[in-house]
């Protein structure tokens, strides 16, 4: 993909642009690429759009488009991209509008952070501890969008361009990329941690930059394999500490905007598992739905709560009970300690309330077969309740090996995308598209 920028969307119009692949904008009024780029004022402008901009833009792609796919909520609108999405499988078709927006957001998320680290560090006003923060947020944002990418498709590119088409990777090397990015991160902050500035500047008092790397690190790990580096970074998360989107009536939700003002899309009841994976009684269930319900096509769906609640509603950027459920399947996957693992799933499943976004599964403890195999299926179990709705379930799909479509299409329709027309027409480096 080729980039051309003008950094409008840095400033307050970076909250309400529609995620489209054509990335000029003309304004008259808008600081040009040389003010954005080589001051400091500007360069703190651009950390905190591009943040912005997939905390808005990017989530309402990532959030929404595998959780079709995933089987978590249904498309019920009759447009022709619902329809497609909702479908799947062989007949999902390169023009669909979502795959584009999902592609082409995460593909302008790159391009700000690219610009942040080319471009920052060439900035003498900006202090060493500053510095720091808005590097390693760059650092962790291209990462993020790099394993979104990789999460949807079989190969990526690992850098935008601005002369000349980009060239494509498989997705283990785009994760591996991520991890690297997020190491250089880590290493920034911890070498020269942050100073108040770049939280009164650029992140605010909501996101914590250091236990996101750490915990974005886990999670990126644990979907490339490298199930050591996952349990380490896991361990360095401060699980009494939070780190969150949040949003204004100006800049709402995109979950709110989603599910409860365009309503396109509505959840499956029981989170979408199949029968033998829903346990009745979990109280996560009525965190994240209310009524009413319905039956559309045969398929039974319930109404939005949860992180869609309302316009203002903050999104974390990870769950506490991830970072435990990252560690027990890093433990179970290495082969170590069967109680250990135990105890973290019981962490989770036990919780009644506490949770520092108030998602408590309110269960009883574990007390099924205490193999490798029957636990693992128990972590992807729940894993599926807890981070519902987060965009990560179609990748566990993958990783926990569940049923593969087309023969069976009951939790996830596809296996990865077909690359966006524009991207083919404008791209003869685009590779070719998988069967399903």
């Amino acid at each position: 993909m080729k980039r051309k920028i003008n950094y409008i969307y840095v400033w307050v119009a970076v909250m309400i642009m529609c995620s489209s692949c054509k990335l000029d904008q003309i304004n008259p009024n808008a600081p040009s690429d040389k003010e954005t780029l080589t001051t400091r004022e500007g360069i703190i402008a651009l950390s905190i759009g591009l943040r912005q901009f997939y905390s808005t833009t990017g989530l309402s792609n990532t959030m929404l488009t595998p959780c079709v796919t995933a089987r978590e909520v249904k498309g019920i609108a009759t447009f022709t991209n619902t329809l497609e999405l909702e479908a799947g499988g062989t007949t999902l078709p390169t023009a669909n509008g979502n795959i584009l927006a999902l592609w082409s957001s995460m593909q302008r998320e790159m391009t700000m952070c690219e610009d942040i680290i080319n471009n920052a560090p060439n900035v003498t006003t900006i202090e060493p501890a500053l510095l720091s923060g808005i590097m390693a947020q760059a650092y962790l944002f291209k990462a993020i969008a790099l394993s979104e990418l990789a999460m949807a498709f079989e190969q990526v590119n690992l850098n935008t361009s601005i002369t000349s088409p980009v060239t494509f990777v498989p997705r283990a090397q785009v994760f591996a990329e991520a991890m690297r990015l997020l190491d250089l991160g880590i290493g920034m902050i911890v070498a020269n941690p942050p100073n108040s500035a770049f939280t009164t500047s650029v992140s605010g008092p909501d996101f914590d930059l250091r236990n996101s790397l750490y915990a974005i690190q886990a999670r990126i790990s644990l979907m490339a394999g490298n199930n050591q580096k996952a349990l380490d970074n896991a361990n360095l998360v401060d699980l009494g500490k939070t780190s969150a989107f949040t949003y204004s009536t100006l800049s709402p939700n995109p979950l709110y905007v989603l599910y409860k003002v365009t309503i396109s899309y509505r959840p499956r009841e029981n989170f979408g598992l199949p029968a033998g994976l829903y346990e009745a009684g979990d109280q996560r269930y009525n965190f994240y739905f209310t009524t009413p319900k319905a039956v559309i096509n045969g398929d039974a769906v319930t109404s939005m709560a949860g992180f869609a609640a309302g316009q203002t509603t903050a999104i974390p950027v990870y769950l506490p009970d991830e970072i435990r459920l990252i560690k027990a399947e890093a433990i179970l996957r290495l082969r170590g300690s069967i109680p250990d693992a135990i105890t973290l799933i019981n962490a989770v499943r036990t919780q009644t309330s506490g949770d520092l976004f108030g998602v408590n599964a309110g269960l009883a403890p574990y007390s099924g077969a205490a193999n490798y195999d029957a636990l693992l299926v128990e972590v992807y179990k729940q894993r599926c309740a807890e981070l519902y709705l987060s965009g990560l379930k179609w990748e566990d799909t993958r990783r926990f090996g569940r049923p593969v479509p087309p023969a069976n299409v009951t939790e996830r329709n596809r296996i990865f995308y077909p690359y966006p027309d524009q991207e083919r027409i404008n791209n003869p480096n685009t590779p070719a598209d998988p069967a399903i």
